[in-house]
């Protein structure tokens, strides 16, 4: 799974990352147990992490039943069932999540979407120094596909994450795209994927810059609340209205 430069990197490294817990949100758009290119690239980030003592979970939201909609529990908005809240408590655990997305049409996966949209569902949430609830938290983007568009997802999914509290780091993105048009994805044999140099690098790069930037943000305890908190500010709401946050 990883080359000989990754392994080495990683007995290398001083850093203790062993308390540190990691999510990966694979909004493929297919379901278990079909084989998912995007979950190749993923193993690679994993793989350096799970190495380095980080506990690490991933799922296919796919693979859940999520209502549509921005509302933390949408059941209560007269859906039957809404397995998001289950995720969310994921989500809460994790210092690090990592949004994977194939392309389609030049934009991240419709599921990809809906994920951002049941984050920011909970968005209003706040942590224990008034901040909102993402805050100290890290994120970072994995893009693969057969078309152009890895610099336009990652750009939407990164600045999504941001806005609702993430911390992104220094290249917290990577992508693997093979040639325009019908042709072998990440994991086909011949694609040249897996031993991509570019590929790997900015994998590599984006793992090792999310583990670091959450090691320094939790020896910190987190973002200093001055300045920031959302319970010191009415923000022009109307109370007598539905949370604007969730328009």
């Amino acid at each position: 799974m990883l080359n000989e430069k990754q392994i080495k990197q990683c007995e290398d490294s001083r850093w203790d990352f062993s308390d540190l817990n990691a999510l990966f949100l694979n909004c493929t758009l297919k379901r278990s147990p079909e084989r998912s290119h995007t979950d190749g690239l993923v193993q690679i980030s994993r793989a350096i992490m799970e190495k380095n003592g980080v506990t690490v979970d991933a799922l296919r939201p796919i693979d859940h039943q999520l209502a549509f909609g921005v509302y933390p529990d949408m059941t209560q908005k007269g859906w039957d069932r809404d397995d998001w809240p289950e995720i969310y408590e994921k989500v809460k655990k994790a210092d690090i999540l990592v949004l994977t997305m194939p392309i389609w049409l030049g934009e991240k996966s419709s599921v990809c979407t809906q994920v951002i949209e049941r984050l920011y569902s909970s968005s209003g949430d706040l942590n224990a120094n008034g901040q909102y609830a993402y805050y100290g938290r890290v994120g970072g983007c994995l893009v693969t596909g057969n078309e152009d568009g890895a610099k336009h997802c990652s750009m939407n999914v990164l600045y999504s994450l941001q806005h609702l509290g993430y911390v992104i780091p220094p290249q917290a993105d990577a992508a693997w795209l093979g040639e325009a048009g019908p042709g072998p994805s990440y994991l086909d044999e011949g694609s040249g994927g897996p031993e991509n140099e570019f590929t790997n690098r900015n994998t590599t790069f984006m793992t090792w810059n999310l583990m670091h930037m959450a090691r320094m943000i939790k020896d910190a305890g987190g973002i200093p609340a001055h300045g920031n908190q959302r319970s010191e500010w009415d923000a022009g709401c109307r109370f007598d209205y539905p949370n604007p946050e969730h328009r």
